[in-house]
């Protein structure tokens, strides 16, 4: 108990070292068998060659990153030449992920901050009314979401009622409607993050900064954002990688101009005109994509923590 107080609490003998491996057992399973393996198999499928009716034929070859990079012509015997099309899509992907990150951020900020400053015995309610929609299926809300947005709908309805437009607007099969479905969908995956570091943010320290005569601004940009730091960057990446990788929205409320890299992976592992190496090669490319993000991001957060050591 000395040598556990002298310590500054921590213990130091591991009761359970002899069942820790036991205890994680059923994590690697879930680890293995719903991470590891699908994504092996994706590995494994982006390097075969695609069958005329659908599938794959076991011949290993580079055909399907090939044709997402190298445009070779009609009959494809030309040299390599950039294909900018599904550039141009990862590109559309990127950029709507990450408006829809920042106006998550925009409008999620405030809300979690709001509810952590409320009453405790009146958070929880909060947090239920935040997250009571995203009880219905996505599917759902995405098609709710295209009824609410439509040129006939209840929106265009209401302002066409209060005299504030005298035609309707079009919004559905635009980059905004995309972005609407994405900023819905995922917008408690900001708020929770960012409520749960604010919840634990010391308030006696915005106090004393305002006895200092700083500013609301000052306080929030010096003292309350680099507080709850860790809480916006993991809500950022819990919005953005989702986002990145979605369908339902694209398909759904932005149309075939407004087709991101889910629907192009969705696309070619349905029926029998699919191209599953194709698919699976895009999914890597993806998948790398996100990897390389999330790795910046925990790079930059060592560094943080490290300088602030």
């Amino acid at each position: 108990m000395a040598g556990s107080a002298a310590s500054g609490g921590n213990a130091t003998t591991d009761t359970y070292a002899e069942a820790r491996y036991w205890l994680l057992l059923p994590s690697w399973v879930v680890l293995l068998g719903l991470s590891l393996i699908p994504v092996g198999m994706m590995l494994v499928y982006s390097f075969l060659t695609k069958e005329f009716r659908g599938g794959v034929i076991w011949e290993y070859s580079f055909a399907a990153y090939d044709q997402f990079f190298c445009s070779r012509g009609l009959f494809g015997d030309e040299p390599c030449a950039i294909e900018w099309t599904y550039i141009t899509i990862f590109w559309r992907s990127i950029w709507q992920a990450g408006a829809a990150t920042l106006l998550s951020l925009v409008i999620g900020f405030p809300t979690a901050y709001y509810i952590a400053t409320r009453p405790e015995k009146a958070r929880p309610l909060w947090v239920f009314l935040i997250t009571i929609p995203y009880w219905v299926n996505l599917l759902i809300r995405t098609v709710s979401m295209k009824f609410l947005l439509r040129d006939e709908g209840p929106l265009n309805g209401f302002l066409m009622n209060v005299g504030l437009i005298d035609d309707p607007i079009h919004i559905i099969n635009t980059n905004f409607a995309v972005q609407l479905g994405l900023f819905y969908s995922y917008l408690p995956f900001m708020v929770l993050p960012i409520y749960a570091a604010v919840e634990r943010y010391d308030f006696a320290l915005s106090e004393a900064a305002a006895d200092l005569y700083a500013s609301k601004w000052v306080t929030l940009r010096r003292i309350l954002l680099p507080a709850v730091k860790p809480g916006v960057v993991a809500g950022c990446i819990l919005v953005f990688v989702p986002s990145l990788g979605s369908f339902l929205a694209p398909d759904l409320l932005g149309g075939a101009k407004n087709f991101m890299i889910g629907s192009l992976i969705e696309e070619q592992f349905k029926g029998n005109a699919g191209n599953w190496p194709f698919g699976a090669a895009a999914s890597m490319i993806l998948l790398s994509m996100v990897l390389v993000i999330l790795l910046i991001f925990a790079r930059q957060q060592a560094k943080a923590e490290k300088g602030a050591g």
